[in-house]
């Protein structure tokens, strides 16, 4: 039974739920017992309901990395409130109510559980989703807030809960991890049917809880991190247990049908005037607002494993650095499907817009004739061209300096190219790619990095974990005895584990938020505090219409100004103050 199908059920049962509540008049939570936990099929279509909350390719989720250091708004000139300081403590959030109404669902449950029409075996694994779709409500909250209330049943509107004082960080934490732990022994191994939670998944989940649990308490100076990174290993060496990495990159976010791919652990399906997402749209018209930074493209190591800091010719504007064909040339593969690559066509052959010839210039269709070798199908081409079909003649493509037309613009010059597929041409806002929940890269570089933490980090951990990705983007294994220097090397971190987050960054790349979280965890912000600049340019060749840095005739594309630096208490969000006026006994984070 597929995704969207169950999706479907569950929201079929809670209008029949609704419906009869009319008719008896009964509570709420009285009648979700009586009527929907009397069967192991109910139990199912009632866990259903959990698995919106995951939703990858939700524009509002992968919007988060503006707040980091490799991603920008294009349209937002003043950016972002989190880096500038202009965040307020809000009156309600839905950060802080809509994980605790998911924790409500999972307890209303896990209250029925122990319900004779169930084996004991059927028991343990609804048991295990309950508690394992709380744990991911209840790490949201830790996320944000640190210490909150902890709620383990189902209570009422007098239940003295309601006015409890915040449990602590310690308490959240490890009773997560206990329920992660209980999940991981009890549920079904291979969940409830394709494309369900299952032991790998909650493995793959309590990885990633507890790397960021485990370096969280690293850097911001608590106590108790080493549990948790030995959590986070044991948990991704079950889940890398008899797995390799296969396949393409770009197929992971592109692909119309990802049940087949091995590395998917979880995904969402979408499919046709069912359950869509605008994600694809976004990168194929003019509200597609993501570019990648110049240090994000910096990222991305040549194919012999070297750093592009490491070489002087592409540095403060030296010869590869002004030549896009030479930028992207001999690099990890995976830039060449995250960032748009240069092209020059000749467009509206014949006055139609969607025909095209080559430009007369050979040099100009180098990424052209090299992208379908490294996607392996045709739903990411080159030229590129927005939803209806019509193409884009040039790459970069300058939203300020463009060919007349708004769609597929960029204003760095590394434009984002990630989710961008042809799978729906003609149709807008209508798209079908699936989108990876979790997946076995992220549990790799979860496993190299708690290693890394534990002190237990060598050459056969990199050969299991970083190498495999960078092969899949073509680029030289990691030899941790030969690490080329890396002037742009944070002095703080050492070169193992800065390669190691360099291939995080590369691998998770505009994934949602897990830079901004990855910053946070490492008590890194101060990279965010940095001004972002797009790609070097001469502003003559422009007519001058794209801003440099300094206001320099030459040099990196420059809109956003600096931000100040980070403070402290924004490493935790505010409280909103009607929960504090509604339980005098919470406390608001410090510093708000």
């Amino acid at each position: 039974m597929k995704y969207i199908y169950k999706l479907i059920v569950a929201i079929a049962v809670m209008l029949t739920i609704s419906c009869a509540d009319d008719l008896e008049r009964l509570p709420l939570d009285q009648l979700v017992e009586e009527t929907t936990f009397t069967s192991n099929a109910n139990f199912e279509a009632f866990a259903w309901g959990f698995y919106s909350a995951f939703n990858p390719f939700d524009l509002g989720h992968v919007n988060q990395d503006w707040n980091s250091d490799l991603l920008v708004s294009s349209t937002n000139f003043n950016g972002q409130d989190w880096l500038h300081q202009r965040i307020i403590v809000p009156a309600s959030s839905d950060d802080y109510t809509i994980p605790y109404n998911r924790i409500r669902r999972a307890n209303i449950m896990l209250r029925n559980v122990d319900n004779p029409v169930l084996t004991e075996t059927q028991q343990k694994h609804w048991k295990s989703v309950a508690l394992f779709f709380r744990s991911v409500a209840y790490f949201e909250l830790l996320q944000k807030y640190g210490g909150v209330i902890w709620v383990e049943e189902l209570i009422g509107e007098d239940s003295e809960l309601l006015q409890a004082p915040r449990d602590s960080r310690d308490l959240v934490a490890s009773n997560i991890l206990r329920d992660l732990n209980y999940a991981v022994d009890n549920i079904n191994e291979d969940g409830s049917g394709d494309n369900s939670v299952d032991t790998d998944v909650v493995n793959a989940f309590l990885s990633r809880f507890a790397l960021f649990e485990g370096t969280w308490r690293k850097y911001h100076n608590l106590d108790g991190a080493e549990a948790y990174l030995r959590a986070s290993a044991t948990a991704s060496e079950a889940v890398m247990d008899g797995k390799s990495i296969t396949g393409t990159y770009d197929e992971l976010f592109n692909s119309d049908n990802l049940k087949s791919n091995s590395n998917v652990l979880l995904y969402r399906e979408h499919v046709d005037q069912v359950l869509i997402h605008a994600l694809t749209s976004r990168h194929r018209n003019s509200a597609g607002n993501w570019d990648l930074t110049k240090k994000a493209a910096d990222m991305y190591l040549f194919k012999n494993g070297t750093p592009v800091g490491a070489n002087p010719d592409f540095v403060g504007g030296a010869m590869l650095e002004r030549d896009p064909y030479t930028e992207f040339r001999d690099r990890d593969e995976r830039m060449l499907v995250t960032i748009v690559p240069p092209f020059r066509i000749k467009r509206n052959v014949g006055g139609n817009q969607r025909a095209w010839d080559f430009h007369d210039d050979p040099k100009h269709r180098e990424y052209i004739d090299k992208l379908p070798n490294i996607v392996g199908n045709t739903t990411k081409q080159l030229p590129s061209s927005n939803w209806t079909g019509f193409l884009v003649g040039t790459s970069p493509h300058y939203r300020d300096f463009n060919e007349g037309h708004g769609f597929n613009v960029t204003r760095t010059g590394y434009k984002s190219f990630k989710y961008y597929n042809q799978l729906n041409t003609g149709r807008q806002n209508n798209d079908l790619s699936d989108a990876p929940v979790f997946r076995l890269g992220e549990v790799l570089l979860n496993y190299a990095e708690a290693k890394f933490e534990l002190g237990e980090f060598n050459q056969s951990i990199a050969d299991q974990t970083i190498s495999p990705l960078r092969a899949r983007g073509g680029v030289a294994p990691l030899d941790i005895a030969v690490i080329p220097d890396d002037p742009r090397r944070d002095s703080s971190i050492d070169p193992i584990l800065w390669e190691i987050r360099r291939e995080r960054a590369i691998e998770l790349m505009f994934e949602g938020d897990y830079r901004w979280q990855d910053l946070r965890r490492w008590k890194k912000m101060d990279y965010a505090a940095e001004k972002k600049l797009g790609r070097w340019i001469v502003a003559a060749e422009y007519n001058n219409r794209l801003p440099v840095d300094g206001d320099a005739a030459e040099g990196y594309i420059s809109y956003w100004p600096t931000p100040p630096s980070f403070p402290d208490h924004y490493y935790l969000f505010p409280i909103p103050s009607n929960e504090l006026l509604l339980n005098p006994n919470l406390v608001q984070n410090p510093g708000w």
